[in-house]
């Protein structure tokens, strides 16, 4: 991933990532999904990264998550 992306929200559930994503996009942040989980087992995290300009205000946005 390129060096201007953070990652600032990880979750093994999809619900609880996509509902993160949700609420930056409903402020206006822009984001990206990385899955690695494993595929065979299921294991693993998703994470979610933001550009470094949005970091301190996406990690206030989900704080309470």
């Amino acid at each position: 991933m390129e060096k201007e992306w953070a990652k600032v929200y990880e979750s093994a559930e999809d619900v609880k990532i996509e509902i993160a994503r949700l609420l930056l996009e409903e402020n206006e942040i822009e984001s990206v999904v990385i899955n690695k989980k494993d595929s065979s087992y299921r294991f693993g995290e998703n994470e979610l990264y933001v550009h470094r300009d949005n970091v301190i205000r996406a990690k206030q946005i989900l704080k309470n998550l």
